[in-house]
Formats: structure tokens, sequence, C-alpha cells
């Protein structure tokens, strides 16, 4: 399991509530462990459709792989439960 911070559930809570968040950054979270994230974030620095401060946070949000797994684990579990 992902080791999570405390301050990190809510965020993860957060995410997994908001669908199009949610399936964006589990996108993110497989292409990050295929290996294909970075063209993913080249498409989205192309993209004439989001502006330069949403392009910031993905690029961010990126760079952090284990938020990413986490969140991945996180929606798993949370799934199983319900």
């Amino acid at each position: 399991m992902t080791p999570v911070r405390p301050d990190d559930l809510e965020a993860l809570e957060t995410v997994s509530q908001n669908v199009e968040a949610r399936d964006l950054f589990l996108r993110m979270a497989h292409l990050s462990g295929s290996g294909g994230l970075n063209r993913f974030l080249v498409e989205l620095s192309e993209s004439e459709e989001i502006d330069a401060e949403t392009k910031a946070l993905f690029a961010e949000v990126a760079q952090d792989r284990t938020f990413l797994l986490a969140l991945d684990e996180y929606v798993y579990l949370t799934r199983l439960l319900h």
C-alpha cells in the first residue's frame, strides 16, 4: 500500500468525489505506470482549450507519482467497500 500523509486523505476523498477530476487523475496514474505520462503532458500543453493555470496544475500533479498511486489505490479500495 502506498504511504499517505493524513492531509492527503482529504485530497484523495475530494478528488474521488469529482468524477471528471477522478477519471483524469486515474488516467494520469495509469499512464505514469506505463510510461505514457510525458506524451499526455505534451498533448495537454499543446491544447488551446485548457488555460495555463490548469495546465500547470496537471503538470504539478503528474510529478507526484506517490499521490497518483495513492489515489488509484484509494479509489479501488473505496469501490470495494461500497
